[in-house]
C-alpha cells in the first residue's frame, strides 16, 4: 500500500545500529505506517460496495469552514476523482481567502451564492457525503435539502455524539482531525498507493490546524506516521504553514490586539475570557477567519484551564463562542449542556442569542456552578 523505505543512504556507526534501523523500516513497511484496524471492517465493506461503480457525489464540509473542513473535502475528491466519480464540492457558505490555495478549491461550490445550482446537485446525487461534522444544524438552510435528498448519506467525522441521519457514519472522535481520519479510510480501502501530492497537500492541512501545529492531546504517534507519508507523497510543511499563517492581512493582526486587550482572567474559576464586538471587528476590516486561534492565547496564561472568546458578528445575529480547555474539563459537555454547541472533550463551539454583554454574564454565572470542577483539574 505504501512505498518501501530505504536506510541505504544513511551512515551507521556499527551492525547493531543498522540492525535497529533494519527492523522500524521492516515494521513500517509491513504495517503501512497505520492500520485500520480501528475502523469497522463492515463499514469499510459497505462504502467500497457503494463506491465500487461511478456515482454522482456531492461532498459537504460545514458552514464557515476551517483548515479540516475544507481539507478533508478536498482531499476526499481529489481520491474519489481518481476512480471516475463525478463529484461537487458544496460549501454552506464562503471560507477564509487563507484556505483558498488549496488544491481543487476553485471547484468548491457556494451554496449562499448560488442556491438553486446546489439544491440541483444535491437532489441528482447518489451520494453525499458530510465532512467535518456531524448534525445538520451546522449546515443552516442547506441541511433541509440534504435531509430531503434520497441519495445515501455518510457522515465522516471526529466530533462527539453524531445525530442519525446518515446511512453509514464514520465518527471517531479520538482522533485529532477529520482529515486523518479521511487517510485512514482511504488506507481501509486500499488506496493508500493513490495518495497523490494533491490529497496529501489536502489532508496535510486539515492535520496541521485542527491539531494547533501538533499541539494538542489528541496528537498520537500514529497522527505523525500518517503525516510522514502525506509528506513522503509531496505535501510541503514549510509552505502549507506559510499560507495559512503568515498571509495575515494588516486588519486581523490590530484584531488581534484588540483582543487581547480585551482578554479577562478569573483567578478563582482559572477562566480567561475574551470578547469582541461588531464595532471592532468593522473597525479592523474582519474577514472570516480572522479570529481563528485567538481563543488559544487564553489559555497560555498560567494556571488557566479554560478559555473563551465570544464574539459579536455582524451578519451571524447572535453571539458566536469557541471553548478551549486542559485536563479532564469537557468543554463539549458544558457548550452542550449551556450554549447550544458541542465538538470535543477540550474544544467546542456554541452560540449565545443574549447581548455580549449579557453572553459574558450568563458565562460567569455557569462557570461559577463548576467552580469545583475546575479547581481539581
Amino acid at each position: 500500500m505504501f512505498k518501501k523505505i530505504y536506510a541505504h543512504n544513511v551512515n551507521f556507526d556499527d551492525e547493531l545500529e543498522k540492525s535497529k534501523i533494519q527492523n522500524v523500516v521492516c515494521l513500517l513497511t509491513t504495517n503501512h505506517y497505520v492500520s485500520s484496524q480501528s475502523m469497522k471492517i463492515k463499514n469499510i465493506q459497505e462504502l467500497q460496495s457503494l463506491l465500487d461503480t461511478p456515482k454522482s457525489i456531492v461532498i459537504i464540509p460545514h458552514t464557515n469552514p476551517d483548515g479540516d473542513a475544507i481539507g478533508s473535502s478536498l482531499g476526499w475528491m481529489h481520491f474519489l476523482l481518481q476512480y471516475s466519480h463525478h463529484v461537487e464540492v458544496i460549501s454552506p457558505n464562503q471560507y477564509p481567502d487563507f484556505l483558498k490555495w488549496v488544491p481543487g478549491s476553485s471547484a468548491v461550490s457556494i451554496f449562499e451564492e448560488n442556491p438553486t445550482n446546489a439544491k440541483g446537485l444535491i437532489e441528482r446525487a447518489d451520494l453525499i457525503f458530510t465532512l467535518d461534522f456531524n448534525t445538520l444544524k451546522r449546515i443552516g438552510e442547506m441541511g433541509v435539502e440534504v435531509s430531503k435528498s434520497t441519495a445515501k448519506k455518510i457522515i465522516i467525522d471526529h466530533h462527539q455524539e453524531p445525530d442519525e441521519f446518515a446511512d453509514l457514519t464514520f465518527s471517531y472522535p479520538s482522533l485529532g482531525s477529520t482529515c486523518e481520519l479521511v487517510y485512514h479510510i482511504i488506507a481501509g480501502l486500499g488506496g493508500g498507493d493513490q495518495i497523490d501530492v494533491n490529497i496529501a497537500t489536502a489532508l496535510y492541512l486539515g492535520i496541521l490546524t485542527d491539531t494547533g501545529s501538533f499541539r494538542f492531546p489528541s496528537v498520537t504517534p500514529t497522527t505523525h506516521r500518517v503525516v510522514a507519508h502525506l509528506i513522503e507523497e509531496g505535501a510541503n510543511p514549510t509552505e502549507i504553514s506559510r499560507l495559512v499563517k503568515d498571509t495575515a492581512h494588516l486588519g486581523r493582526l490590530q484584531l488581534l490586539g484588540i483582543a487581547l486587550n480585551n482578554l479577562r482572567f478569573d483567578e478563582c474559576l482559572r477562566t480567561a475570557t475574551i470578547t469582541l464586538s461588531h464595532v471592532e471587528l468593522t473597525a479592523c476590516n474582519f474577514q472570516k477567519g480572522d479570529s481563528e486561534g485567538i481563543v488559544n492565547y487564553g489559555l497560555s496564561i498560567s494556571n488557566c484551564v479554560l478559555a473563551v472568546l465570544m464574539i459579536e458578528h455582524p451578519t451571524d445575529g447572535f453571539v458566536k463562542m469557541s471553548f478551549r480547555s486542559k485536563g479532564n474539563f469537557s468543554v463539549n459537555d458544558f457548550a452542550r449542556e449551556n450554549f447550544s454547541g458541542g465538538g470535543h472533550h477540550n474544544a467546542a463551539g456554541g452560540k449565545s442569542d443574549l447581548s455580549l454583554e449579557d453572553t459574558h454574564k450568563l458565562l460567569i454565572k455557569k462557570l461559577e456552578q463548576c467552580e469545583e470542577d475546575l479547581s481539581k483539574v
